[in-house]
């Protein structure tokens, strides 16, 4: 694994972990180079007040349908909505995600986090960047930590929105995906109870706990077993995966248990550091399974 700054040129023959604004770092890579892309960017998630616009209009060839079988199209226009430093959070995002479409290989997938605040209009812009046929997957991760309101259903869960760069023709390996528990076991055979099902599109997994082997203090951090699943199941062996937001590093550590390679990007310099501690000389599986939970029915 090298570390660099982001000024310096970028060669992939090597894992990379490069120190800088993602911007320019993104404008400066190979061009469908990348198997996966995973973006888990600031989540935007101010209280105050925001406003998104959308401009809808009748088309006949249009490809949402509304009442009466009316065809139309939509188009986000503006959005304005602050938390930190962002004021138009997705004029922030497109042009890193119209790049980062531009940087998958034929067969890859683009993962998208973010959560419910954002989720919709952030959909809405990926649809017009990637094409509503590129769209592959809407993944709930849910959880259960913190504090729960009493005056509403508390939100706990996350968003991974999946697209492909060419439809119908991404990889998927659905195989190399670790199986989970039949929420009812006792209404398969044993040897299917014994073996698992195939995850769907909700998963239901523990965040990094406090007093885990994974926990590096960065305050971001997501758990190794849910990039997991998408690493495994949407990259090839020796494939390249990009994360331009890399926070602790968790794609890294989860590229090296598989056997991929990487490239990190963040402008934090205590992540840097982090990922430098976190992945330097790391080149084994985990030893603990992905925690995902056992769900019971009702």
């Amino acid at each position: 694994m090298r570390i660099q700054a982001a000024e310096q040129q970028i060669v992939l023959d090597d894992d990379l972990v490069i120190a800088g604004d993602n911007a320019g770092v993104l404008d400066r890579l190979p061009d469908a180079a990348f198997d996966l892309v995973y973006l888990d960017p600031p989540f935007n998630t101010g209280r105050a007040q925001s406003r998104h616009t959308l401009s809808v209009a009748a088309d006949v060839n249009g490809s949402r349908v509304g009442f009466g079988d009316r065809r139309y199209t939509s188009r986000l226009l503006q959005s304005l909505s602050y938390a930190d430093e962002f004021t138009d959070y997705l004029g922030f995002l497109a042009p890193r995600l119209e790049r980062a479409r531009a940087l998958l290989a034929p067969h890859g997938t683009l993962y998208f986090h973010i959560d419910y605040r954002e989720a919709h209009y952030c959909k809405l812009l990926l649809d017009e960047l990637f094409g509503r046929d590129a769209f592959l997957n809407e993944i709930i991760w849910a959880y259960d930590y913190g504090a729960k309101s009493r005056r509403r259903w508390p939100a706990k869960h996350d968003t991974i929105l999946a697209y492909v760069r060419t439809p119908g023709a991404h990889h998927f390996d659905a195989d190399a995906v670790d199986r989970e528990p039949y929420m009812a076991p006792g209404l398969v055979s044993a040897e299917k109870a014994a073996r698992g099902k195939r995850p769907t599109d909700v998963w239901f997994h523990t965040i990094v706990p406090t007093n885990g082997r994974e926990k590096t203090g960065y305050p971001t951090q997501k758990p190794e077993g849910v990039l997991r699943r998408l690493v495994a199941a949407s990259s090839r062996s020796g494939g390249w995966c990009l994360d331009p937001f890399a926070g602790s590093g968790t794609l890294g550590a989860v590229c090296q248990a598989l056997g991929r390679r990487f490239v990190l990007v963040d402008q934090n310099p205590v992540a840097i550091e982090i990922m430098r501690t976190r992945l330097s000389g790391r080149t084994t599986a985990p030893t603990r399974p992905p925690r995902f939970a056992q769900r019971t029915s009702n």
